[in-house]
């Protein structure tokens, strides 16, 4: 299975369509809600995969890679 680098690109993109977040980039919302989200159920469809991302990346510590898209660095 290849990755495909969209994710990250659409992860820095995208913006929270509800809750608490709402309208925060999913790649700013702490780790904190994405483990309570983890818990409770991530979303159906595309905002669920680019949630459980976000919370694999931040759990395994790569944040950075976030970062650097977000700044354009790629």
């Amino acid at each position: 299975m290849n990755a495909d680098p969209q994710i990250l690109v659409d992860i820095v993109k995208t913006r929270m369509p509800f809750g608490k977040y709402k309208d925060t980039l999913i790649c700013d919302i702490p780790i904190s809600y994405l483990e309570w989200m983890q818990r409770k159920g991530f979303p159906p469809g595309k905002l669920g995969m680019l949630m459980s991302t976000t919370y694999e990346i931040k759990l395994n510590g790569l944040d950075k890679l976030l970062w650097m898209i977000k700044a354009g660095k790629r």
